[in-house]
């Protein structure tokens, strides 16, 4: 739901600034194949989530991979770096030509979930870019481990069901 909410409110932050992006996110499913089909024509500007339009290549338009191809902006981290990769690798598929920009901010829900209010102290103090990317790193790593550990947990609790109820493993009724 965060990621929804943001991608609608950057929408309308570059709507008032006069541009006119296409947003793909769970609000606008029913419309992805018509937005992602465009987004890689001359002058488009979308907005998706880390979830919109996964498994499918944008075709670049005319002219768009000779001036430089898809570039993609991520605008925040995710709780995965794997899928932080996935989406930077949006840019050049097919072998096509991309780039890709990284905007960050310490006040990212992930930081400060993860790493506290602590971190933008320090960085504010000794103002080291090495110190950003490796908290930013540091903050996936944690979420990371903490993702591992429940999924670790869901498949003990099946484990520990289909033993302690062997019954509902039966085909009879």
């Amino acid at each position: 739901v965060r990621s929804v909410t943001a991608s609608e409110e950057l929408g309308q932050r570059l709507r008032a600034h006069g541009m006119q992006p296409q947003i793909l996110n769970a609000l606008s499913h029913e419309h992805e194949a018509q937005i992602i089909s465009q987004a890689g024509q001359l002058g488009r500007l979308t907005i998706a989530t880390n979830m919109a339009g996964r498994g499918t290549d944008i075709r670049l338009g005319e002219g768009i991979a000779a001036s430089g191809g898809l570039h993609v902006i991520i605008a925040e981290v995710n709780d995965s770096a794997r899928i932080d990769r996935q989406l930077a690798g949006r840019c050049g598929r097919q072998g096509d030509p991309g780039s890709v920009s990284l905007y960050l901010s310490m006040k990212d829900t992930l930081v400060e979930r993860q790493l506290g209010l602590l971190w933008p102290w320090l960085l504010k103090k000794w103002r080291h870019p090495n110190l950003a990317a490796y908290a930013f790193r540091r903050a996936q790593a944690q979420s990371e481990r903490e993702a591992y550990s429940r999924r670790l947990s869901v498949l003990r609790n099946d484990d520990w069901m289909a033993s302690a109820l062997p019954f509902s493993h039966r085909g009879d009724a």
